[in-house]
């Protein structure tokens, strides 16, 4: 399965001839073609989706009519697709997407005509899930955890108790779809799954680094919570300390098929007397007994253990500072081509207008124009002295404006 298939051929066509080019980019993005869609497509759709005379509920009910497609390549590729559009696309696709009751359903997707199809169909499954949970979390708190500002005054580090106990049980929802992925390195065999993979990769990235500013400004209002939100954010916690254990598996199955040591941040677990204090504080709440605790060991613990959190957010903040870097390298080395195209251009239109070629042609040209249309020098020897009797009886030679009107009928004619 090589290359584009008759029908992608026959599909493109067909919307090259109702006029419909996003309709024709969606379908070149998401062929046969056994590899990631190409990025000159991509590309173009995220102008698109910038673009204010572009219907985006149009252009997200094309990518979903690719998904009823019975080949996993195509399907999976639609995914793929959505899900940069996700990622790099302007929030409005986003935004509607969010807005939808629906989105992928195909929890039953199965394509028995291939030799992968059994295998891809199960990662379908699961890849469709997560990005019907990722819209899900953005109708929820109206916006993309992937994308929030953060840092100090960050969006999750700012966050008032109330609203921070019920985001953080949403990041762990979208969270969990994406670790659900659960691909092993020889799951990963071929360019379709594994460019669903890398982005999946670096919104865990995105998504966990959120996730971590969110858990540090909980410890840092846990002790000053009433007994209730106490137990809501013991609760979120123990979660956290799970997840994280399951994204370390996750970031090793990304460093085994390739992707960067430098790429991949390092995950500081707090210290395990943390979760300690915390349990004895909601005990101590609750009226039960337990072991006093300094108030100054209770700050130390909790220091320690932020500390050590802050140093994983870091090192996520890194990872992104590359991306960015790498996006702008990327965008002056396309301007750069740009140039150079343009000047090569400029410099291949001189050197025709200034060949020699040309320049004889339009001097010959010029002459024969004059030697047409401006009368000749008189000469002595060049022509003989007609003095006939045929020539004394008739009048000096003049031409009359009579034959003009002849050669324009004759043109008139020629050209009905």
């Amino acid at each position: 399965m090589s290359g584009q298939s008759i029908t992608d051929r026959i599909t493109a066509a067909q919307h090259s001839v109702t006029g419909s080019a996003v309709a024709k980019a969606v379908c070149k993005a998401t062929t046969h073609e056994m590899m990631g869609p190409k990025k000159k497509h991509l590309d173009y759709l995220i102008q698109c989706t910038n673009e204010m005379n572009v219907n985006i509920p149009q252009l997200a009910d094309t990518l979903f009519e690719r998904t009823a497609n019975g080949s996993w390549v195509v399907v999976f590729k639609a995914l793929i697709t959505t899900h940069h559009l996700m990622m790099y696309g302007n929030e409005r696709f986003i935004q509607y997407l969010a807005s939808r009751n629906t989105l992928f359903n195909l929890n039953n997707f199965l394509d028995r005509g291939a030799m992968q199809g059994y295998d891809m169909s199960t990662f379908i499954r699961r890849y469709s899930r997560y990005l019907n949970e990722k819209a899900l979390s953005y109708r929820l708190v109206a916006v993309d955890f992937t994308k929030m500002k953060r840092g100090i005054d960050g969006v999750m580090r700012t966050m008032v108790t109330e609203k921070l106990l019920k985001t953080l049980p949403i990041i762990q929802n979208q969270l969990d779809a994406l670790l659900d992925f659960d691909a092993n390195p020889n799951e990963l065999t071929n360019g379709v799954i594994n460019t669903g993979f890398m982005l999946l990769f670096k919104d865990s990235i995105r998504l966990f680094a959120a996730y971590n500013e969110g858990v540090i400004n909980l410890l840092e209002k846990y002790f000053d919570m009433k007994k209730t939100q106490c137990k809501e954010a013991l609760d979120i916690y123990k979660k956290f300390l799970a997840r994280m254990t399951k994204l370390s598996e996750f970031l090793k199955v990304a460093e085994q098929v390739g992707i960067d040591q430098g790429d991949i941040p390092d995950l500081t677990q707090a210290p395990s007397s943390l979760l300690e204090a915390l349990e004895q504080h909601l005990a101590s709440l609750e009226g039960k007994k337990t072991k006093e605790v300094s108030a100054a060991s209770r700050a130390s613990t909790l220091s320690t253990a932020v500390s050590s959190l802050a140093t994983t957010g870091m090192s996520f903040s890194r990872m992104d500072e590359k991306e960015k870097q790498q996006a702008l390298e990327e965008e002056q080395a396309r301007l750069q081509a740009l140039k150079e195209q343009r000047l090569k251009e400029i410099s291949l239109s001189n050197s025709a207008s200034a060949s020699p070629s040309t320049l004889s042609g339009k001097s010959v040209n010029t002459s024969a124009t004059v030697d047409l249309f401006t009368a000749p020098a008189p000469t002595t020897n060049s022509m003989p002295n007609l003095s006939s009797d045929l020539f004394d009886l008739q009048p000096t030679f003049v031409p009359t404006v009579q034959s003009t009107p002849a050669i324009a009928t004759s043109a008139v004619n020629t050209w009905g």
